[in-house]
């Protein structure tokens, strides 16, 4: 599982190093997807320096699964064609990865 992680999070930050094409140039897209990359790269740095013990993991985990969410929203809304689909479907599939390991994983932290 860890092996499937590292590959994963090997994805995201090459999709977030991409050029966005924003749907219709609209500049607070611009900003929004400048954004979301931003804290795409923070999410990845955090889940690679999350600690040892189950509790922090956790907590890093929701943390994840939250900013993933919150990032498909401005891609969805702001990308358009293919590489809006790739964008979606990279963090979709880290959101549905890490919310798969906090239901068996996480259960009573």
């Amino acid at each position: 599982m860890i092996a499937t992680t590292r590959t994963g999070l090997a994805g995201l930050i090459l999709a977030a190093s991409l050029t966005p094409a924003l749907a219709q140039g609209d500049a607070t897209c611009a900003r929004d997807v400048l954004v979301a990359n931003s804290m795409q790269r923070q999410a990845i740095d955090q889940l690679e320096s999350s600690g040892d013990d189950d509790a922090s993991r956790c907590r890093v985990w929701r943390r994840h699964v939250d900013t993933m969410r919150r990032i498909a929203g401005v891609y969805g809304r702001c990308l358009s064609g293919p590489e809006r689909a790739e964008r979606l479907s990279q963090v979709q599939g880290s959101e549905k990865e890490f919310g798969g390991l906090l239901r068996t994983r996480c259960k009573g932290l």
